[in-house]
């Protein structure tokens, strides 16, 4: 058995899955990061996410790219297939989706840094690709996320 789940670090694993119909954030798991000392990315490629307009209920598609760098703690994925699905029935604009997610993951895992991409399908022949990041304020990560902002580019 894996010492992860004797450690009760994740639950969703290994067991029957409930897709939660609403935002669903407490579905979030993570476990402990067995690589402390390493600076390392891991990187998320979510071409399935589906939330809903706000305004018109119409249904939105896009591709979520998480990508961090661990401290202590990391996401567990089946979690966040979890997670991400919940907003399937949840209305929120694009760019409230992709805050909503990196603000989630940092209260869960507290990374060095992180940042989410939206990658929307054009609705109304428009496409949008809102990106957000955080750095660990007071250390190289802080410098990281504002040069990566600034030097951001879209697809």
């Amino acid at each position: 058995m894996s010492t992860r789940i004797e450690e009760n670090e994740i639950h969703h694993l290994g067991h029957s899955t409930v897709y939660k119909q609403e935002y669903a954030p407490e579905v979030l798991e993570s476990f402990t990061n067995k690589h402390q000392e390493n600076d390392y990315w891991v990187h998320f490629n979510c071409p399935e996410f589906t939330s809903l307009c706000p305004i018109t209920g119409q249904p939105d598609f896009a591709t979520i790219y998480i990508d961090y760098i661990p401290a202590e703690k990391m996401v567990e994925s089946k979690s966040l297939k979890l997670y991400l699905f919940s907003f399937r029935n949840h209305g929120a604009f694009h760019e409230d989706c992709v805050n909503i997610i990196m603000k989630d993951l940092i209260t869960l895992m507290h990374p060095k840094y992180i940042e989410v991409t939206g990658i929307f399908t054009p609705r109304g022949g428009i496409s949008i690709y809102p990106f957000c990041n955080y750095g660990l304020e007071g250390t190289k990560f802080e410098s990281l996320a504002e040069q990566r902002l600034f030097n951001h580019k879209s697809v």
